[in-house]
């Protein structure tokens, strides 16, 4: 799939220059908030990381921690998204079966009751601790703190032109649509909020998305 970084290059490349040409002390200060921020998480946050894998583990010892999923992010790279195991092992085998469930239009799948969903799993999922290991990918520079969420590859296989404008900054572990209804929000809104925020994405935004998503974190009723 790696074609997909090709897909409407040229446009993409455009819209890019002009975003850095305007945000670059912007581009720098959010780097250095990305990487200051997620090691102090994952210091501060490294206790719970021991509890929640010993849970996962207790539930199912032959499963895995993590799952590491590829997703697409800036200028349609692909990259191995990490998050804490929140569904049953062969997760991704059961998926064909249940996308005539989807609960969302557009190109995303979301399943309220969803049955993959292990015990420990539906609590992570709900407080968003799952999301937790994507310090590293912002470590990593393959994410950021604040931006669109990264989508998966099948995903943005069926992206509009203006569906692909979210891939033209680095994605975030939170945004504007995780704090203006997540899930409640169908797939054209999340596309409009994305490209709201990146027109209007300032160190004084990305900081207000950050305070509510700590407000909503644990009172969330969209999360699943």
């Amino acid at each position: 799939m790696d074609n997909l970084a090709n897909q409407d290059s040229s446009y993409l490349k455009q819209k890019q220059h002009e975003i850095v040409s305007k945000k670059k002390t912007y581009l720098f200060s959010k780097r250095l908030i990305d990487i200051i921020g997620a090691s102090l998480g994952i210091i501060l946050l490294s206790f719970l990381f021991i509890i929640i894998a010993i849970l996962i583990k207790l539930e199912d010892p032959k499963g895995n921690i993590f799952f590491c999923q590829k997703r697409v992010g800036l200028n349609g790279k692909e990259f191995k998204m990490y998050k804490f195991r929140s569904m049953v092992s062969n997760a991704e085998e059961k998926l064909k079966e249940l996308l005539k469930y989807n609960e969302v239009s557009g190109a995303m799948f979301k399943m309220k009751d969803d049955p993959r969903i292990t015990k420990v799993g539906k609590f992570i999922r709900k407080t968003s601790i799952d999301e937790l290991p994507q310090l590293f990918n912002v470590l990593k520079g393959d994410m950021s703190l604040v931006g669109p969420r990264p989508p998966l590859i099948r995903e943005v296989a069926e992206y509009t032109e203006y569906d692909m404008q979210r891939l033209l900054v680095t994605p975030g572990c939170t945004g504007l649509w995780q704090v203006s209804g997540r899930n409640s929000v169908g797939f054209k809104e999340m596309v409009d909020l994305d490209l709201l925020y990146i027109q209007n994405r300032s160190i004084l935004f990305d900081i207000k998305i950050i305070l509510k998503t700590v407000l909503v974190l644990f009172g969330s009723k969209n999360a699943y």
